[in-house]
């Protein structure tokens, strides 16, 4: 057999009952690949049910509100995913009337949809022979056909494509794209491949040339930045009814643009009590305070994919009531990033 039977037989009899397999609709298709991208499958899923039950069309996508969709959104991360997922929406009811593109060469053309994707949706809902390319597929052609470029360079972007292209099989595409992507994540994975039992043991580069454990090749990544979070959380309190605190939208082109966080002060470093007090007033508009305690010793390192946050909560309680004050009973109603969205549970306000 081929290298394209092996994989369409393996997955004939490996595949995984997922919610989009039984499915040509490119709505869903194109949501759940653009939900899974750097997202486990496990993990995506319950998201990809919830989005699909709230928006079953393009057409309720496209109108909803934004931080509807954030809120939705919360704890998959990178959040520029549900901003783009969301003008690309509004894209395809404005200028396809709803109709998702047909083609590779026009799904390019839609906000957030790269090659990887336009060609997922272009063979999964329309049987159009494009190859596609993403993580999974790296690490399998990389390891049985021995190459040792980088992944991640222009060059090993281009090769894998064309070598991904020449292997494919065009006349059951929208099989054969699951299957090598399914192959990836399950049989040929990046720690502890089933090599023993795998199908492309006997012409694999990588098992005869004892090369599965660092192939495929990825450059250095960028340096990881340490940044220094401080939030201030305000607690105007006169009942557990009508307590209130304050939020405030992140703006600009950073991380979680769009999101809801606490007043926050970054730092070169980790701070005390006395850098709090003289500071507080730079990003919370309340002058007369009872006291300032630290709720974290040790700072919460949540970690993305370039910065390291680590990050101490302060809370500030005060008699002044708090301007634009919100509700502690109404929180849980804001987009907030993971990292907020964990001190909100465990905090007792």
């Amino acid at each position: 057999m081929t290298f394209s039977e092996k994989i369409l037989t393996w997955y004939r009899e490996n595949k995984r009952s997922l919610p989009w397999r039984g499915t040509k609709d490119p709505y869903k298709i194109w949501l759940s690949e653009i939900m899974l991208q750097q997202t486990r499958v496990a993990q995506g899923t319950p998201y990809y049910l919830k989005f699909v039950e709230t928006f079953p069309t393009v057409f309720d996508l496209a109108k909803a509100p934004e931080e509807q969709i954030l809120k939705l959104w919360q704890g998959l991360g990178y959040y520029s995913r549900a901003r783009n997922l969301h003008a690309t929406a509004k894209m395809v009811v404005n200028d396809y009337n709803g109709n998702f593109p047909g083609t590779y060469k026009e799904l390019l053309k839609l906000k957030g949809v790269g090659d990887y994707t336009a060609s997922a949706i272009a063979s999964i809902s329309f049987d159009e022979p494009q190859a596609v390319v993403d993580g999974n597929v790296y690490r399998v052609l990389s390891r049985y056909f021995g190459v040792d470029l980088p992944i991640n360079s222009p060059q090993g972007i281009k090769y894998f494509k064309e070598l991904a292209t020449e292997v494919m099989d065009r006349k059951r595409i929208r099989d054969y794209n699951q299957g090598i992507m399914e192959f990836g994540a399950i049989q040929c994975r990046p720690k502890n491949p089933y090599c023993l039992h795998c199908p492309l043991n006997d012409g694999c580069m990588a098992l005869k040339e004892g090369r599965v454990a660092t192939l495929p090749v990825k450059m250095n990544k960028t340096k990881v930045r340490n940044r220094y979070f401080n939030y201030i959380v305000p607690v105007y309190s006169n009942g557990a009814e009508t307590a209130t605190t304050f939020l405030k939208q992140r703006k600009g082109k950073g991380i979680w643009q769009g999101l809801w966080e606490f007043p926050l002060l970054e730092s070169e470093g980790s701070i005390d009590k006395k850098y709090i007090a003289s500071n507080y007033t730079e990003v919370l508009g309340v002058k007369k305070i009872n006291g300032i305690s630290l709720y974290n010793e040790k700072p919460v390192i949540h970690k993305l994919s370039h910065q390291h946050l680590h990050t101490h909560f302060w809370i500030l309680e005060s008699d002044e009531e708090l301007e634009e004050g919100i509700l502690v009973s109404k929180i849980e109603a804001f987009p907030v990033p993971v990292l907020i969205a964990d001190f909100i549970k465990t905090f007792k306000f």
